[in-house]
Parts: structure tokens; sequence; C-alpha cells
């Protein structure tokens, strides 16, 4: 993408409001405009990301043998009343009519839908088990939404929804999402660490919150250093393997870790002292067992082997792509801006034309800017007639890994520079080498 012809509207100053790095850092790269208070609109550079981080969400969900589906988000009210939820539910529900006067919703969220659905069509043991997501904006009228799109209004949300015989079953269901979200945040550059949650009326250990760590995070958390280099399972693992699967479940459950809501001093205090970790988290991923809570009231039933019907059993498992999105800045950015890991940044290469007009310089630049191109790198290449310090400072805000500089100077030598974006380090290179150099990294 030539950014002379992209929409790039990059702000000097930081907008007051913004309270936390990832707020301003995306606002000021033009990655999204706030139209109300929580509701956002993506901008090109912003959707780049969104979307991105939205294929690796979809890719290990496929790989552990859930199906996507797409519900809508505007849901009726009878079906939250079967659940016993619609009255319950809060302020947070956006309550609307239609021209009939039939009450509505904006989904908060669809266990409710999904168990409809589920029954409408599922009658035997035999089509269990059965795993359904999608990727779907809500809406929670939040009292006080803030920190951007980390805590909004209107959000996207993937979900997924097990159904399963009986308990046994559902464990290891649940097990499969919980070894998928350690493959999807490992590949978006996170290390999150799985943290028991409260399960509340439904008792048991089958909720997990996973943290990430950063200095900006929203509450306390705490567990074992020994967690900040677990290796995340491989892309081959067997996900009908339960005994393998269960083995990787319990190494990251056997060792401590806890948000603040669950901490048990003393457990983390017998740690050895240079065990424990103590700092900032942000929840990047939700699991959830909930038992026949809904498929009970609502009928979602199932006849088993002995002809007899029974109410399955189901789990819910939530990632926020468009919170991730956040998140990622949160944990990885310096003073200059955002340093986007290779998976989900916006561009691969930011290719920087030093001195606009000139004949040698161009054209080596739109041959560099060709073959990248052509070889599977997004490249966003800076032909803007600019002077080279605004540049630069355009691609450390918007946290391009890479960025390759030709000037005539360098270029008279028959010479590139390509600069990491994260370590700073600087190569001077041939444009052959250049070339080679960032297609072995990024092309597909």
């Amino acid at each position: 993408m030539r950014l002379s012809r992209y929409f790039l509207p990059i702000l000097r100053e930081t907008p007051k409001e913004a309270e936390i790095v990832s707020h301003r850092l995306m606002l000021r790269a033009g990655m999204i405009r706030q139209e109300q208070a929580g509701i956002y609109a993506w901008l090109p550079i912003g959707l780049r990301v969104l979307n991105k981080i939205q294929a690796i969400i979809r890719e290990e969900q496929n790989r552990a043998g859930a199906v996507e589906l797409l519900m809508p988000t505007i849901q009726p009210a009878e079906l939250w009343r079967e659940s016993s939820r619609y009255d319950d539910y809060g302020k947070e529900m956006l309550r609307i009519k239609d021209r009939h006067e039939r009450e509505m919703l904006f989904g908060p969220t669809n266990e409710e839908m999904i168990t409809e659905i589920f029954r409408a069509y599922v009658r035997s043991y035999k089509d269990l088990p059965l795993n359904l997501y999608h990727i779907q904006w809500k809406f929670r009228d939040e009292v006080r939404p803030r920190f951007g799109v980390m805590r909004s209004r209107e959000f996207l949300m993937k979900d997924a929804y097990s159904f399963d015989i009986d308990a046994e079953s559902a464990r290891h269901s649940y097990n499969k999402m919980f070894v998928a979200y350690l493959r999807t945040f490992a590949r978006m550059g996170l290390t999150a660490i799985p943290m028991v949650a409260d399960t509340g009326p439904i008792g048991g250990d089958l909720s997990h919150e996973f943290i990430i760590l950063a200095s900006t995070g929203e509450s306390e958390v705490f567990c074992h250093k020994d967690y900040l280099s677990f290796v995340p399972p491989p892309a081959d693992i067997d996900f009908d393997d339960k005994g393998g699967i269960q083995a990787v479940v319990d190494k990251w459950r056997s060792l401590y870790a806890a948000t603040s809501e669950m901490h048990d001093a003393k457990a983390f205090d017998a740690l050895p002292e240079a065990a424990k970790v103590s700092a900032r988290g942000i929840e990047v991923g939700h699991i959830f067992y909930f038992g026949t809570k809904y498929s009970q009231p609502m009928r979602a039933v199932v006849n088993g082997p002995d002809g007899k019907e029974v109410a399955v059993h189901g789990g819910s498992y939530g990632i926020g792509p468009s919170r991730l999105a956040a998140a990622i800045i949160e944990a990885s950015h310096d003073d200059a801006g955002m340093i986007w890991p290779d998976s989900v940044a916006p561009f691969h290469v930011g290719l920087a034309n030093l001195k606009v007009g000139d004949k040698a310089v161009g054209a080596a630049c739109a041959d560099l800017y060709d073959r990248l191109t052509k070889a599977g790198v997004d490249t966003l290449y800076d032909d803007r007639d600019e002077r080279p310090g605004a540049k630069f400072a355009t691609f450390d805000l918007i946290g391009l890994p890479q960025q390759l500089i030709v000037g005539p100077k360098g270029l008279a030598e028959g010479k590139v520079e390509v600069k990491d974006r994260r370590s700073g380090a600087r190569e001077t290179l041939s444009p052959d080498e250049a070339f080679n150099k960032l297609t072995a990294r990024f092309s597909a």
C-alpha cells in the first residue's frame, strides 16, 4: 500500500481523554476513532490488526474442532426469559422494541441463542460432542466505559459453546479450549497465564481467566515465575488424545497462579522468594463450564444411549479480539509507539523513500515494493514528500516490525538500510539482500 493513497490520520497531540497507553497510541496512530462514549470506529490500519487477530483465533478454534457460525446482534427477549436472565441482567443490557412492540435486545452474549439453535436440530447423543463458535459485535451498556477498546460498550467477541452428554465429556471439551487458548495467545506474541476463576454457584474448578502481565493491567495477579518460560503446545497436538490434552492442562495448572479475587496469600508465601511474581495483569480470555444451567430450563436435551432424554452439559469460551488489540499494545510498546508482533502487525515492512523525486531512489523503492508485495510481504510504502524524520516517526508510532530505508547516499553505494523496530538494530545491505532477508521472515 502506498501511504500517499492510504487513509492514516495520524494525530500530533495525545487526546486528553486517553487514560492508558493503548488508548493513547490507538487514537494517535489512527487505528480507531471514538464516535460515542465506549463506541469506536475501526479505521483502516486498526481494522487490519483486528482482522489478523481474528484469523489466528479462527485457525486455532478450527484446529481444536470448533465449527463457526454467525448469530444476529439483535435477539428476542423471549429466549432470555426462558433462561430467567432477562430481568436479572441489569442496565448493561440494551433493551429495545421494534415497530410491532416486540421486546428485543442488543446481544451482550449468546448462551440463550446458541442453546435455542442447538435444541432445534440436535436430538441424539450420537451427534455429540459439538462445539459451535462465532465472532460477533456485542453491546453492554457499561456505566463507565473507559480505557478505549479495553472497556468499551460495543466490542467484538469470539464466543464458543460446547455441548456434551455428561460432565466427563464436557471436561475434555473444556480442556481442548484451554489448549487452543494457549496456542492462540502465544501466536500473538503473548504469554497468557491461565488462572482459576470463580465458578459461582456451579462450583468445581472449571473456570479460567487467561491473564497477560502488563504494568498497566487492570488488577493485581500472583503467579510462579516458571510460567513465563513455559512453551505453548505445538501445532500438531492431537486434540482427540484425551490423555495428552489433559497432560498439557495439568502442566499449566501445576504451579500457583491467581487473580486478586482468588489469591491465597498463605499458598503464595510458601513459594521460594525467587519464584514469586506479583504484577498487574490484563484478562484476554475466559473459559467456563456451566453444566446444565441453560439446557435444563430451555429443554436442550438429547436421547442418551438408553433412549432416555438427558440435558446436555455446556461450556462457554470467550476471547475479545478488539480488547486483544489493546492488550497487545499494553504488553509491547515504547516511548515512540507500538511494537507489533509479526503475526498481527498491520504491515510487516515500512518502506521509506528518503528523497521523493529522485529517479534512482524512486526506481529502487518501486522495485522493492513490487517484489515484496508479490512475495506476500505486507508493505506500507511511504512515498509522501515529507522529511525523513516524519517518516521514521510514523513507522515507529504504528509499530511496523521492520523498516526498509532507501536514500540517495546509500543507494549510490548500492546499499539500503533495514531497521528492526523492537531492538532498534540497523543493518546496511544491498537491495537484493534486504529483499531476501525480509521475505525469509515474512513470506507465507
